[in-house]
């Protein structure tokens, strides 16, 4: 049977079904052609793949570090305060600076007629030397040393026993005029010899020393620590180490202290009291039976050593050609009784010295060298006929040690 060209070459059931088929086919491919994509890095086929949901890397964890601020300009660290350097001054014992420890000695005779009082200058002396002049009236002289004074006077004249007490630490001696027998000591003695010659005559005039007007002469002749500091260089008197004559030790501890006590010494003129302070561990001083105490012109502060010695020796008219002067000379030189007062106790000693320049040595009842309270000392010279007394204060009381310093 031969077919007709015209006719359909199937049904339309079959046609369709090789439809279905060829999307069949189709869509495989397209499945295959995806799978290969997901496999295979980049290429045309990854190009044309439906697109998938993409998973997140992992995040990579960065460590913030904090920014560094600008350094500041360099700073210098502070300096350290230095501890200050503190040496025993040779005539209290004190500590002082090195430079005040090595200051030369200055010695100045002071007046002591009550119209010269009240005296400057007391308080900034290492030791005061009071002893009878012409008449058995008493006269002091003045040492300084690690301290510089402010005002000082009234100036006095010289005697030969205060020169050689000067002479010890070959002083600058300050007076005004003097006995024949000290000022013929000076001229030959006092370029450094013995001490250094500063006498009022040669370099007052208001260069070292002056006149007052608040006064009447010859009881106002002043001076001060910085014009003696000045007039001891001009003199070759320098600074330099000082060997110590007496040994000191601290202040004892307050249950160590006696209650009260005095100590009375008289001149012919007058009668000098010290009352043992235990709180200060100080002899207030008093003149003439005063309720008032002594007081330092030049600091408005009351005077009150730390020890006290009395020295007893012999005392003679000084033959000098002017017996209307009563001027005396002193047996200074040898050795002689010493009453001893320190921490508000006295002991009975000896003071010795060997020759005009040699120190005044104390020594205690068992011969030892005695201690000294570091401090100021005052001593008092008395000729063996002049009277004293010596009341010690009533023994301190007894303190458990668990309840001390409490």
């Amino acid at each position: 049977m031969v077919a007709d060209s015209n006719q359909p070459t199937g049904s339309p059931m079959r046609r369709g079904l090789i439809g279905l088929i060829g999307l069949a086919i189709a869509a495989l491919g397209i499945l295959v052609a995806a799978r290969i994509g997901t496999l295979l890095p980049g290429g045309a086929v990854a190009a044309t793949a439906v697109p998938s949901r993409a998973v997140a890397p992992s995040p990579t964890v960065i460590a913030i570090l904090p920014t560094p601020t600008a350094a500041s300009p360099t700073e210098p660290p502070p300096t350290p305060i230095a501890t200050p350097v503190l040496v025993p001054a040779a005539l209290t014992g004190l500590l002082v600076s090195p430079n005040a420890a090595e200051r030369h000695p200055i010695a100045v005779m002071i007046d002591d007629l009550s119209a010269a009082r009240p005296q400057s200058g007391f308080n900034s002396a290492s030791i005061v030397w009071h002893a009878p002049a012409e008449g058995g009236i008493p006269r002091y002289m003045l040492i300084f040393q690690d301290e510089v004074p402010d005002g000082v006077g009234p100036v006095r004249s010289s005697r030969e026993y205060y020169i050689e007490w000067a002479s010890e630490w070959r002083a600058m001696y300050v007076h005004a005029g003097g006995s024949p027998q000290a000022l013929q000591t000076l001229a030959a003695r006092g370029r450094g010899q013995w001490v250094y010659n500063a006498d009022e005559f040669r370099w007052g005039g208001g260069r070292y020393l002056w006149r007052t007007t608040d006064r009447f002469p010859p009881h106002n002749v002043y001076t001060d620590g910085q014009h003696l500091r000045a007039l001891a260089k001009r003199l070759g008197a320098a600074d330099g180490p000082l060997e110590r004559s007496w040994t000191f030790a601290p202040d004892a501890t307050g249950d160590l202290r006696p209650r009260g006590g005095t100590i009375r010494v008289d001149y012919p003129t007058e009668s000098i009291t010290y009352r043992y302070d235990a709180t200060t561990n100080t002899y207030i001083r008093y003149i003439n039976g005063s309720k008032t105490p002594q007081v330092d012109r030049s600091d408005g502060k009351v005077v009150a050593p730390k020890n006290v010695v009395i020295l007893r020796m012999a005392f003679g008219p000084l033959n000098d050609g002017h017996p209307q002067k009563h001027r005396l000379e002193a047996q200074d030189v040898g050795k002689g009784v010493a009453w001893i007062a320190t921490n508000g106790h006295t002991v009975k000693g000896q003071w010795r010295k060997a020759s005009p320049t040699a120190p005044t040595l104390l020594y205690g009842p068992d011969g030892a060298p005695f201690t000294l309270t570091a401090g100021q000392t005052f001593v008092q010279v008395i000729q063996l006929s002049y009277t004293f007394a010596i009341h010690d204060g009533e023994p301190p009381y007894w303190i458990p040690p668990t309840h001390r310093d409490e």
